[in-house]
């Protein structure tokens, strides 16, 4: 496993809509490895494989409190799909790996049902709500081309994205 370097919008890889996973063989399997170390190395609790420069479709969640005594508990999601979403709506502060320190309200639906591929290659479907609904929308989203800036309006994502510029600018690893 190796931790890659994460991609800061506005790159334009993080606008591509990503290509499906023809099978999890050992190539997409590193990748889901290395996107997993590369999360927790960036203290987040979702990645995208476009955030790191790929553009499979593939995504690795974990909400589990790393500050806690909650034990680790990783989604490695190829091919993810939302298959239902409920009517109830909830809104979360999201924040992303790809545009750091940068984060807003966004509105989502509170529950989905996910159809997905997991490291072996076998569908596997997974009903979330709550934060862990909000991250797997989040990482979704990412493979389709929409950061969560998107459901802000005009104004509010330009200023969010000249905050992010200031940031990244004094970054060394931007």
């Amino acid at each position: 496993m190796a931790v890659r370097k994460i991609v800061y919008a506005p790159a334009p890889v993080l606008k591509e809509v990503c290509k499906a996973v023809e099978q999890v063989d050992a190539r997409v399997q590193t990748l889901m490895d290395d996107m997993l170390e590369t999360m927790y190395a960036a203290r987040g609790i979702g990645l995208a494989a476009n955030q790191i420069g790929e553009t499979d479709r593939v995504i690795v969640v974990d909400v589990a409190d790393s500050d806690s005594e909650e034990k680790p508990a990783p989604l490695l999601m190829a091919n993810p799909e939302v298959i239902w979403t409920s009517e109830e709506l909830s809104s979360y502060n999201e924040g992303c790996l790809s545009l750091p320190e940068q984060y807003a309200d966004v509105e989502r639906p509170a529950a989905v049902r996910v159809r997905y591929l997991d490291r072996t290659g076998t569908t596997q479907e997974l009903d979330a709500d709550g934060l862990l609904a909000t991250c797997i929308q989040h990482e979704i989203d990412h493979l389709n081309g929409v950061l969560f800036v998107d459901y802000l309006s005009k104004l509010k994502r330009g200023m969010v994205m000249k905050r992010l510029k200031k940031v990244l600018s004094q970054r060394e690893d931007a």
